[in-house]
């Protein structure tokens, strides 16, 4: 029998932030959809039918983005909390229509709109429209309103329409949906492609005509799914935006052979005394970037630990046999701890279960990378550069830029804990992303992978080029 389910702590895993407990406040009653024209406001807005939703509930709104979702009900603050730097600035003024809704599935931990039910997606087709639609898959464990802020809002103010999803399974006992091991990752891959086409259609009926250009986006596991959906779904999209994606590989690395490190290691150094430099050699060799060590004990407490125990559960239940998930922050020796966890010497059905979610670095489309080099969670070394490195071996280097962001790290929120010492990566993404559709819709090749210095003019939280 299982242990009770652990409690989510804070912002997790691979990426990113964990989830509040309070559900969305419920959309208002669908406002009755003005006359006919393309150019009326919520014009379509009875048409749309999303393919597949087993349920769905629109409403026309007076902006999309979260100036006004939060003021009307339409988004969850406690989904995207965490994400961004404090008083980084956000558009505002895009009027539309929203489109809550949840595809059939069985697991029932997403709690949004009143409903006990995964699949949830939500889908904003502004007025003004540009032409083309953004896809998302939630980071970490959170839901489908995480992107909100760091990417809906500045897609929605440049005129895309844009979709994401919760990726079908959420919060701390993501693994605990009935599936084999790896099983809850893979329903990530299906619930994106799900989406992305059935937003296509939604779209085409608000508008009357069909995306010309689709977009993915998404930072942490959302990165992932940008990276794994330009491999294996092409045809579905334009290209790609990777925020610094976590990696899987079933011959590393993936999290599982870099996190027992940090669990069996930064206690010692941490307590100082003749075993700390050699712990801290021990974590430098297992990828943990040479200046990262002022955000060690932070990740030990929030981040390492947690997103150790939850993934190693996911793709390698019986490691600790009945229990579930392990045990909290447990000191090497105790039975099943996952800071003894050695995955060279697991069982081959492990590495199997990695290699059934692993990446390859066969993108088929233009995607660009973004990554910190003080990522404390996905070490350059364990995901950027290590996706880098498998998109050149591909031969699918000319599709690929990657740029690393002096001073960024996971989560922009720690920005203001060290304002001298990080920065943002929001500004840097955003201007990746136009980049990424200068490079499809214009032929205009973005620069060349490499550093991206920290500016010391402009804003932190606004400022980034990407000229070289």
């Amino acid at each position: 029998m299982r242990l009770s389910r652990i409690p989510l702590l804070l912002a997790t895993v691979p990426l990113a932030a964990g989830l509040l407990a309070a559900p969305a406040t419920a959309a208002p009653a669908p406002a009755a959809a003005p006359s006919s024209g393309p150019d009326r406001h919520c014009a379509g807005e009875g048409r749309i039918d999303v393919p597949g939703a087993e349920e769905q509930k629109t409403a026309c709104l007076d902006d999309l983005t979260t100036t006004g979702t939060t003021v009307s009900g339409h988004t969850n603050v406690a989904d995207w909390e965490g994400l961004q730097a404090p008083g980084t600035p956000t558009p505002s003024g895009v009027p539309g229509i929203q489109v809550d809704g949840y595809f059939p599935d069985s697991s029932t931990s997403n709690t949004n709109n009143g409903w006990d039910h995964d699949s949830q997606f939500v889908l904003r087709v502004p007025d003004d429209w540009n032409g083309g639609l953004v896809v998302s898959g939630a980071p970490g464990t959170r839901r489908q309103y995480a992107n909100d802020f760091v990417i809906g809002d500045r897609v929605l103010a440049r005129g895309f329409a844009f979709a994401a999803t919760d990726k079908g399974n959420n919060g701390a006992a993501f693994y605990d949906d009935g599936s084999a091991p790896g099983g809850s990752i893979r329903e990530w891959h299906r619930r994106v492609t799900q989406l992305a086409r059935a937003a296509k259609v939604a779209v085409e009926q608000r508008y009357g005509r069909a995306p010309r250009h689709t977009y993915m986006a998404g930072i942490s596991n959302g990165g992932y799914l940008v990276r794994w959906q330009l491999e294996n779904r092409p045809g579905l999209y334009d290209g790609g935006l990777d925020w610094e994606g976590t990696l899987f590989r079933a011959a590393g690395p993936n999290l599982l052979t870099y996190l027992p490190t940090a669990l069996r290691e930064y206690p010692t150094y941490a307590a100082g005394g003749p075993g700390a430099e050699q712990a801290e050699r021990r974590m430098l060799r297992a990828g943990f970037e040479p200046g990262s060590q002022f955000l060690w004990e932070y990740h030990y407490g929030v981040y390492w630990d947690l997103t150790q125990r939850v993934y190693r559960e996911e793709l390698d239940p019986t490691y600790d046999g009945d229990l579930e998930a392990g045990v909290p922050f447990c000191r090497p020796g105790t039975p099943r701890c996952d800071a003894d966890y050695d995955y060279a010497d697991r069982p081959r059905e492990v590495r199997e279960a990695v290699r059934s979610v692993q990446l390859t670095g066969r993108i088929r489309k233009p995607l660009l990378t973004v990554h910190g080099t003080l990522d404390t969670l996905l070490p350059p070394d364990t995901a950027g550069r290590a996706y880098e490195r498998l998109v050149r071996r591909a031969g699918a280097g000319r599709l690929h830029r990657s740029y690393e962001i002096e001073d960024g790290t996971h989560v922009d929120s720690l920005y203001a804990t060290y304002p001298d010492r990080l920065r943002p990566i929001l500004p840097c993404a955003t201007r990746a992303f136009d980049r990424l559709v200068a490079w499809v819709e214009d032929a205009k090749a973005p620069p060349a992978s490499g550093f991206v210095d920290r500016p010391q003019r402009d804003d932190l939280r606004t400022g980034c080029s990407l000229q070289q």
